[in-house]
């Protein structure tokens, strides 16, 4: 067999010709060589240059589908070799899994390996060996290249080991702007940001690269002013960039700022990628506007985005959570394409909304199609159950969870199994769980326990919970209020003294609940006894024109849920204020009957409240959807379809 040493002897600037093909596609319809002797290009040596060029076309449109083994097959009947075939080969079985040592034996055999050839292999050894193999072979390696020590670089800084990678880029012959882009974006990426800041002041030139990396730490450290000051001195930006300010806007609580943004975006001519889109559906999401979420869906119905499977994701996750589940299930069944996250946006949602049975169902789907679940998927199974009581099923998920699909429980699915268990009132069971974590009990978890012993008025293991709670994190104010809301409920008014006094001498603050409505583009935040809302007196008079008619129906307040240790005609007037009755009396006074309301709170739903609005469903013959921060209830005709379990 004919290898390449014998052509470049022979023919020295065959391979060079080859190498110009190679990236060129067909170098005779691009270039006219017309210093090759036309009886040489029409001779032997033309046939066999078309067959190397065929045959490596073979090669790379196998790999490309992934038939590595077909590819090796026209490779080892190539009668002529050039280092371009040895190259592609070797880049086929670098880039798939499980291939490392066919790499290692292709590059062995090559018999004159290249620059490419060489940083092909570091990266198979980075990508399957880690960083220090990596280290060893690049040390071995006969020619680099700035690629060479970019890789390098680039393998310390995804390590986290920016000491070893400064040193590397301490000694690098020659810098170019990937270089001091990769330190920058470690850096940064790491939270260092004054040394990200110093090599982003040294670096000699300043590619929109390095701004955006700059944004995105920024953005990342939560400091959101810095990242603007950066934004507006860009003498250049890119989609990346756009993105970058959108998303940061939205992960920091700023989604209004992020929507703001993506409207001048659009009017400055970018045109947003599905990553935009998705940042732009979670912050309507976070606010809760449906209806910008829907010009948001109109203007992606407009554009090739409407095909793409991660944007009707996002829309179906965006209906959802802003209380539309009847749009989101339409979506969902008109998506072609989907993949692992759609069902699980879809698995959560009915689960968030209550519809446990079609959780479950579209679960056993799910499965039929041969997607297997993950640990998100399960999630949104445990939450079906829980929010519907299901415990036996809920158990036997948990355990099919970790015996069937072999996924460890994270703190998440605990959350979730202690939630089921204390709410179906199993509080000693639930206890027995958190004991038996393989690891250290997070603050959510004890937040979770410690409400449902408020429900089932479980005194000491309220306090026990309160107290690791606040172990785990000492500035919870959830710790102490619900400590102060289980004494209540029981009318312990001294201890409830004693935790209010308590969080004022640790200065705890407690965030504050509250509800929120959006009418007319317009979004209304009310809290418990509000007084600055300018219709105030409006709403006053629909409450109290409400319940009139829901103590005739058979209202009887709830009077525990009054936090406070007054006389009882006190607590019922402390009760009729509360954020989510002022909400839905705006409601129903500014929008058109036959119109859903929907209501969202950042606390749970109270049990006063809850009660109230069932008797406003029916009397006002309105649909009215509460979001709190555990669920959707959905109040029609009277019912609630929490089952009242929630």
């Amino acid at each position: 067999m004919i290898r390449c040493p014998q052509i470049h002897s022979q023919f020295p600037f065959l391979n060079a010709l080859l190498q110009l093909s190679y990236h060129r596609h067909s170098f005779f319809s691009t270039f006219k060589l017309k210093y090759i002797d036309e009886n040489w290009a029409t001779g032997s040596y033309g046939r066999e240059l078309d067959e190397v060029k065929s045959s490596n076309r073979m090669i790379t449109e196998y790999i490309r589908t992934g038939d590595l083994d077909s590819a090796y097959n026209v490779f080892e009947n190539m009668s002529i070799r050039t280092t371009i075939t040895w190259n592609t080969m070797l880049t086929g079985y670098s880039k798939t899994p499980g291939r490392f040592e066919d790499a290692c034996q292709l590059f062995d055999k090559m018999p004159e390996p290249d620059i490419v050839s060489y940083n092909t292999m570091l990266n198979c050894y980075i990508r399957n060996h880690g960083i220090k193999a990596a280290r060893a072979f690049f040390n071995q390696m006969s020619v680099r290249d700035t690629a060479s020590w970019n890789t390098m670089l680039s393998g310390f800084c995804q390590n986290g080991m920016m000491d070893h990678a400064y040193q590397l880029f301490d000694e690098m012959p020659e810098k170019n702007n990937v270089s001091w882009n990769v330190m920058i974006s470690g850096y940064a990426a790491r939270g260092d940001l004054i040394l990200a800041e110093k090599l982003f002041g040294n670096a000699p030139v300043k590619c929109v690269v390095a701004w955006t990396t700059m944004v995105t730490g920024y953005m990342k450290a939560r400091k959101v002013d810095l990242a603007e000051k950066l934004f507006d001195e860009m003498p250049e930006r890119n989609l990346v960039t756009w993105n970058t300010m959108v998303s940061g806007y939205v992960e920091n609580g700023r989604a209004d700022y992020g929507l703001k943004l993506f409207r001048t975006m659009v009017e400055t001519g970018v045109k947003p990628n599905s990553s935009t889109i998705s940042s732009v559906l979670l912050g309507c999401s976070n606010l809760s506007l449906l209806k910008l979420g829907k010009q948001v869906h109109q203007f992606i119905n407009k554009s090739p985005l409407s095909l793409h499977t991660m944007v009707n994701t996002s829309l179906i996750s965006m209906y959802r959570k802003c209380g539309d589940l009847e749009t989101a299930c339409k979506l969902f069944h008109g998506t072609l394409c989907k993949d692992i996250v759609t069902w699980n946006a879809m698995i959560s949602g009915y689960a968030q909304h209550g519809e446990s049975d079609k959780a479950l169902l579209l679960f056993n789907t799910m499965k039929k199609e041969g997607i297997k679940p993950d640990w998100i998927t399960f999630i949104g199974v445990l939450s079906a159950c829980n929010h519907s009581g299901l415990v036996t099923r809920g158990i036997q998920y948990f355990d099919s969870m970790q015996r069937d699909y072999k996924i460890q429980p994270k703190p998440d699915h605990f959350t979730c199994m202690v939630d089921l268990l204390g709410r179906a009132g199993k509080l000693v069971e639930a206890l027995n769980l958190i004991k038996s974590m393989p690891f250290k009990p997070h603050p959510a978890i004890f937040g979770t326990l410690l409400g449902a012993c408020r429900v089932h008025k479980n005194l000491e293991l309220a306090e026990y919970a309160a107290r690791n709670l606040l172990e785990c994190d000492p500035s919870s104010a959830a710790g102490y209020v619900q400590l102060a809301n289980v004494y209540a409920a029981m009318r312990k008014w001294d201890r409830v003294s004693t935790v209010r006094r308590s969080m004022k001498d640790n200065k705890v603050v407690k965030f504050p609940g509250y509800s929120w409505i959006e009418i007319k583009n317009s979004v209304h935040e009310f809290r418990s006894g509000d007084r600055v809302h300018p219709e105030l007196v409006l709403i006053h008079e629909k409450l109290n024109q409400l319940e009139e008619k829901m103590r005739v129906a058979g209202y009887i307040p709830v009077l525990e849920f009054a936090l406070h240790d007054v006389g009882d005609e006190q607590k019922e007037k402390l009760l009729l204020r509360h954020s989510e009755k002022l909400a839905i009396a705006y409601g129903l006074i500014r929008m058109a009957e036959g119109v859903p309301i929907r209501v969202f709170k950042n606390l749970r739903v109270c049990g006063d409240c809850h009660e109230a609005t069932k008797f406003i469903s029916a009397i006002e013959k309105r649909e009215i959807i509460v979001r709190d921060n555990s669920r959707f209830h959905h109040f029609k005709d009277g019912r609630c379809s929490c089952g009242d379990f929630w």
